[in-house]
């Protein structure tokens, strides 16, 4: 018999761990449950509004050179418009004559 109750003893013992071990987890399980984990992005925030300030300024930028571009391509003209008139009159009249 003394197997056997040291067998029991032992089972009894394993329980007892067992028990102790699942009451552990419950209470990690609760404390994990009431815990709230906040997320501070107010550092990213401030460096999102930075960059977004610096995006804006380039783009004015990159907006205004386009627009002076534009311009000088409209003004430029490889030869002025008087000047090619009177290429093209000069060359019917020498076909004319």
């Amino acid at each position: 018999m003394t197997k056997l109750e040291e067998l029991t003893a032992l089972l009894v013992n394993e329980l007892n761990d067992f028990n102790k071990n699942i009451e552990k987890l419950e209470t990690i399980r609760k404390q994990l449950n009431d815990l709230r984990i906040k997320m501070d992005v107010s550092e990213y925030k401030a460096i999102i509004e930075e960059h977004q300030k610096q995006m804006a300024i380039t783009k004015n930028m990159i907006d205004s050179f386009e627009n002076r571009f534009n311009g000088k391509i409209d003004q430029a003209k490889i030869y002025p418009t008087w000047a090619v008139v009177v290429f093209i009159f000069s060359l019917i009249l020498w076909e004319l004559f």
